[in-house]
């Protein structure tokens, strides 16, 4: 014979993966049905300028080097993140308007875990790569979500002309 107890406890790690497995749909910057707003996932397959973006804490400052990328409208750009830092950072490449919505919700879930085609959070010392084409004229900016980063400086500029 079973308890309720047991019931309640199956129910309650049901609901628990449930919510973990939907975490971040629907939230913005992560619904991405209306396309991306600086531009569209590259492709790996085709060739593309290699712009390395290092990302490390330096005197109190989080920083990206460069903090500024020209590109061409409609180029492909390979982008080598490479984390310097001690601390986890992202990369997150959108307009300001969307990231600083996206930041809003990663306040309230600080440990949101991005490996999106325009985002990826990336370990102390470790690296990643996205591979971007840049189909939309204007200013973008790549920036680190994590609370508190963007406003110590973790933030950069895309110009695509």
């Amino acid at each position: 014979m079973r308890k309720p107890e047991v019931y309640a406890a199956a129910l309650a790690l049901i609901g628990a993966a449930t919510i973990s497995a939907n975490a971040g749909v629907g939230e913005p910057g992560h619904s991405h049905d209306a396309g991306y707003s600086a531009g569209e996932p590259g492709d790996s397959k085709k060739p593309a300028r290699i712009v390395q973006v290092v990302m490390r804490e330096s005197d109190g400052k989080m920083q990206f080097i460069p903090d500024r990328i020209e590109v061409r409208a409609d180029e492909q750009i390979k982008f080598v993140l490479k984390n310097n830092g001690d601390l986890e950072h992202e990369f997150v490449l959108a307009s300001t308007a969307d990231n600083l919505k996206h930041a809003e919700v990663m306040k309230k879930n600080p440990d949101m875990e991005h490996d999106d085609p325009n985002a990826k959070r990336i370990d102390p010392k470790k690296s990643s790569e996205i591979v971007w084409k840049f189909s939309k004229p204007g200013q973008f900016e790549f920036a680190c979500l994590i609370p508190g980063h963007r406003e110590s400086g973790m933030v950069g500029t895309v110009v695509v002309k």
